[in-house]
């Protein structure tokens, strides 16, 4: 894993982790690679906001090319009144290429991401996870996340 970088996601990114959103059972029916537009946009709301990290994870190529984007996730960091002024650290849209599943890197990204929302000053990292990915649940059980919360959504 000594190989492995993870570093601020750039413009040069966007497809590849739209492409990371996509090769997923739940991603490839609420994201295309057709129109990276409404992408770029979000992006530079990301980039703007300082509470806001939009991260990738990549390896070198074997070949000397550019390094391949392996993973992804958005780390964002909210302060709180709450808890005497508690702020967490939520983690949204944690992937790894289905090709790399296995292997360790979803750890690398998360004991890495958890680092990084404690130097920010976060007490608590939380995240929630569609209920029908029970593989990830497991996942994230292993690095110590427990059950504590019912999550509700609303679209508008």
């Amino acid at each position: 894993m000594n190989d492995i970088e993870i570093r601020p996601a750039d413009r040069a990114d966007i497809a590849a982790i739209v492409r990371l959103l996509v090769d997923d059972k739940l991603g490839a029916g609420r994201d295309s690679l057709d129109d990276l537009t409404p992408y770029v946009e979000a992006f530079e709301q990301i980039a703007a906001d300082p509470n806001q990290e939009l991260v990738v994870m990549t390896r070198p190529d074997p070949a000397g090319g550019p390094a391949a984007v392996v993973g992804t996730l958005q780390l964002t960091i909210i302060p709180g009144l709450s808890q005497m002024g508690r702020t967490r650290a939520l983690v949204e849209a944690v992937r790894i290429d289905s090709g790399e599943r296995g292997g360790g890197l979803g750890t690398v990204l998360m004991q890495w991401t958890i680092e990084r929302a404690r130097e920010r000053g976060a007490t608590l990292v939380q995240l929630t996870s569609n209920g029908e990915r029970e593989s990830a649940h497991r996942f994230y059980r292993r690095l110590g996340f427990a059950d504590s919360h019912v999550g509700f959504k609303l679209s508008i």
